[in-house]
């Protein structure tokens, strides 16, 4: 089997469950068993999608669907990086792989947009959902001060070509369009290594 087999798998049952599926509570539960299964394991993310840049977080596409009905990223954290205070306007699923870290979620209250309870901890193979439905709106950052951690995260379209926003401190949202970090996806379909050894 190749290294890269848990996540092809991950993709087909992941389209499987969209094509049968197409609920977002369904899918966020379902498809949250599905990553659950593809964090429990960290020997499949090749190593050109796991390296942190020194000063800012890091977002690898690592699969679209041919329709953008869903994305594949890998979240790569150095230690003390962190997101601003975002939106995803997407549904969105968030795996742990390794390391740790916090996401502090954010509500309107008064017209103004606060905390909402503790920052929840996020450890190798926990998965947490977003979505404007149940709550759309974080900021995380790394966990760990010692070391890289990385996140699994599907998305609802292809993220890297959303509209959304981040909300500065001083009140406000500011649009942006995140973009990926890679400009090559790994190659998912090449199956002639299993194939010459079975």
């Amino acid at each position: 089997m190749s290294a890269l087999a848990p996540l092809r798998e991950f993709v087909v049952d992941f389209a499987r469950l969209l094509d049968t599926h197409p609920d977002e509570p369904r899918i966020l539960e379902e498809g949250g068993a599905l990553l659950r299964r593809l964090v429990a394991r960290d020997d499949w993310l090749p190593d050109a999608y796991a390296r942190p840049h020194p000063e800012r977080y890091q977002q690898f596409l690592l699969h679209a669907d041919s329709t953008e009905r869903f994305s594949v990223v890998s979240f790569v954290w150095g230690p003390g990086q962190a997101t601003p205070v975002h939106d995803h306007t997407v549904w969105g699923l968030i795996g742990m792989l390794r390391g740790a870290e916090y996401s502090q979620a954010y509500r309107e209250r008064h017209g103004e947009l606060r905390p909402e309870g503790e920052p929840s901890w996020l450890a190798p193979g926990d998965v947490q959902a977003v979505s404007p439905r149940i709550g759309d709106v974080h900021r995380v950052h790394n966990a760990c001060d010692d070391r890289v951690s990385i996140s699994i995260h599907v998305y609802g379209a292809n993220i890297g070509a959303v509209r959304r926003h981040t909300y500065p401190a001083g009140g406000g949202r500011k649009p942006f369009v995140s973009g990926y970090s890679n400009t090559q996806l790994p190659n998912l379909w090449d199956r002639s290594a299993e194939l010459h050894h079975p």
